[in-house]
């Protein structure tokens, strides 16, 4: 069967050791969602749909005091699991409210596009302090877990975000001596039509 994205995440967590969609769910909301987000609307039917394909099982052990029940991974779901490792295809997709939002910054002065990226540099200021607090937490381990590069990549990008930040508000400001409001005047020619140009 093909896996869905979200069938990867639950054999990857299930490879670990056996959980419910609740376990499931909670991991995810700790981890993963920060690059991969799935949802109960997603795990639930695909946990049966994993079970169905012989992927993941039930588990033997007690349900829990609600009655949940718990999976493990099967001999072909660690196959598949592996195997979607090595297929050497990755995508990738960024949602960012506030890039969206400067994207249709023609209709702000610059003066006042400069708020929405310091807005944007707190937002990533506050991402790189609680990924740095992880970092810091870890035990001394032996190797090293593919899980904390993953960390140190997301630290890393939101570092670059802070000084990508930065950078555009001193460009902005530096400009802002210009605007005296005229830049109003471009909305209806601004980022609806430069969008055709900068679609990315």
């Amino acid at each position: 069967m093909d896996l869905t994205p979200t069938g990867t995440v639950i054999l990857g967590f299930l490879s670990g050791s056996e959980m419910s969609g609740y376990d499931i769910k909670t991991r995810v909301d700790e981890s993963t969602r920060f690059f991969w987000a799935a949802s109960y609307g997603q795990i639930y039917p695909e946990l049966k749909r994993l079970a169905e394909a012989g992927l993941i099982e039930p588990s033997d052990q007690p349900g829990g005091e609600r009655g949940r029940i718990a999976y493990r991974i099967t001999g072909p779901g660690l196959e598949a699991l592996r195997a979607w490792l090595l297929n050497g295809e990755s995508t990738m997709e960024l949602r960012h409210e506030g890039m969206l939002k400067l994207f249709f910054a023609d209709a702000l002065p610059r003066s006042q596009r400069v708020e929405l990226v310091r807005a944007m540099a707190e937002l990533h200021r506050g991402k790189a302090d609680r990924l740095r607090l992880v970092h810091e937490a870890q035990r001394p381990v032996e190797g090293d877990p593919p899980w904390l590069a993953v960390l140190r990549f997301g630290l890393g990008f939101n570092q670059w975000a802070i000084e990508w930040c930065d950078a555009e508000i001193a460009r902005l400001e530096a400009e802002a001596g210009d605007d005296a409001g005229g830049d109003i005047g471009t909305v209806a020619g601004g980022g609806a039509q430069a969008g055709a140009d900068r679609d990315v």
